[in-house]
């Protein structure tokens, strides 16, 4: 049992949470100290942590959920980068066992966001250049190794306009990303079945008045698109503008494995990134993913001036429904009982990941 003031579906309830492995009652009254309980964080977006990369395979993914797990991150996705393709499946091989088994002390890795190797040559951003071309008979593949859940692609690159509703008939979330396309190309790749775009405003055609691009694109039409909130990949102006027009603008860490990590150089696929002065670039100066975690995303949206359970919303509940979640990303009985319990100042006092506490310190 926890007790403060708790983010439930309906709003605030000042009370105390029963649980197992799922929510049991949420019982009203006086609630003993100050604290905050909120529904855990879903990361959808997550290349490492602890000096460990998600495209080393291994036991690589196990150490990525137990160190963003700390943080209040209680479910999320393996990412990739672009490589070659066996490259790529040796990530997927690592993951799978993670996927099958939750790693004790760790986040529920819920499948692949395969953010790489369909991507367009122009907007690569820190991914290497080793791109290819998607076909349903490689995308199966690669499923069957690892439940892919997001697939960021480049809607204008030839064929994939056509393979975008025979993803997303097999349950693939398809993310436009490092794209070099228009805004009519965007408006397209919507209309054909894709459902977000990956890392907005970064790698992707900017906003200009008589050419809007892909920006303008998610501006127009997007229902959901995830966003980077360390305020280095996106301005705070520019964040404010998203979250005004994308009804469920939700937050990721991009984060790689420098994340709790001290100031020195980390491998990000393969590539060497460099950590410093809480971000990290190429030796080109280029951003190239982040050490952000989603604990401070919360800090950071609220001091955006959003309220505590819209900030909570965008990086739990929105996520949770991008991917049918329905069972996670929300403090309800029956739901998992995944749970980050913070101080005053919005840091993590505990964590519980399906029932099990995860020590945050």
């Amino acid at each position: 049992m926890v007790s403060g003031r708790i983010l439930t579906p309906g709003g605030w309830i000042n009370g105390s949470l029963e649980f197992g492995e799922r929510i049991g009652r949420i019982i009203e009254g006086p609630a003993a100290g100050k604290h905050t309980i909120l529904p855990g964080f879903i990361d959808l977006h997550v290349h490492g942590a602890a000096g460990a990369d998600i495209m080393e395979g291994g036991d690589s993914g196990a150490i990525v959920a137990r160190t963003h797990a700390r943080h209040g991150t209680t479910s999320l996705l393996g990412t990739t980068m672009t490589a070659k393709e066996t490259h790529i499946r040796h990530a997927l091989q690592g993951l799978a066992g993670v996927i099958a088994q939750r790693p004790a002390g760790g986040a529920r890795m819920l499948g692949v966001h395969l953010e790489g190797p369909f991507l367009n040559l122009k907007r690569l951003g820190a991914q290497p250049p080793d791109v290819m071309v998607a076909s349903l008979e490689l995308v199966e593949s690669l499923d069957a190794i690892a439940k892919i859940r997001v697939l960021t692609m480049a809607p204008e690159v030839d064929g994939h306009l056509d393979l975008i509703p025979q993803l997303a008939a097999r349950g693939i979330r398809v993310q436009i990303g490092h794209s070099a396309g228009s805004y009519e190309d965007g408006a397209a790749a919507l209309k054909a079945g894709a459902t977000g775009f990956t890392h907005l405003f970064n790698g992707m055609t900017g906003f200009a008045h008589r050419e809007p691009g892909m920006v303008g694109a998610a501006l127009a039409h997007a229902e959901y698109a995830e966003v980077i909130p360390d305020l280095q990949h996106v301005s705070e102006g520019a964040l404010k503008v998203a979250l005004r027009a994308i009804p469920r603008l939700y937050g990721v860490t991009d984060a790689t494995s420098a994340t709790g990590m001290p100031d020195g150089e980390y491998g990000l696929g393969s590539q060497r990134v460099f950590k410093c002065a809480g971000c990290v670039r190429l030796a080109s100066g280029s951003l190239a993913g982040s050490v952000l975690t989603m604990d401070q995303a919360l800090r950071n949206f609220v001091g955006l001036g959003l309220d505590l359970a819209d900030a909570s919303h965008r990086l739990s509940y929105y996520p949770a429904d991008y991917l049918g979640e329905t069972e996670r990303g929300r403090i309800a009985p029956g739901a998992w009982a995944d749970i980050v319990v913070l101080d005053e100042a919005l840091r993590p006092v505990a964590v519980y990941v399906e029932g099990e506490a995860i020590d945050p310190h």
